[in-house]
């Protein structure tokens, strides 16, 4: 299973289906690393792209470039919470901080995805500690 919440799987599975972009199977590659990073974390769609969550949403990934695959990690929709300096540990560099509750991860293709697999799923798991 690829994360609880069936109901919104297959919801995102069917707009992925439809889904012309690209770099497709990276989308599919990095859904299945997001969901696959923690067992709490369940996927809907939310501002017309694939979202995870936990308790609140956390990752969002806008699929309106077509030359990579961004993944915007944040604080939920309505947080005024920040993130000090430091809090997540970031040693290889993926991380672009867009602010102090969010940051972004570009994939440029499907050699960058493997290359940031294991940084992206430590980052992932750290950052829902904040959620």
């Amino acid at each position: 299973m690829l994360g609880k919440g069936a109901g919104s799987l297959l919801t995102v599975q069917a707009f992925i289906a439809a889904l012309d972009h690209p770099l497709k199977q990276e989308i599919v590659a990095l859904r299945h690393i997001l969901l696959g990073a923690d067992p709490g974390i369940s996927e809907e769609n939310k501002w017309n792209a694939p979202s995870f969550r936990t308790s609140e949403h956390f990752a969002t990934m806008p699929l309106r470039a077509k030359d990579s695959v961004q993944l915007i990690l944040h604080l939920g929709a309505r947080s005024k919470r920040a993130l000090p300096p430091g809090w997540i540990p970031d040693p290889h560099g993926i991380l672009k901080w867009l602010g102090p509750d969010r940051a972004s991860v570009r994939f440029a293709g499907r050699e960058d995805l493997v290359v940031k697999r294991e940084p992206l799923v430590a980052v992932v798991r750290e950052w829902i500690k904040h959620v």
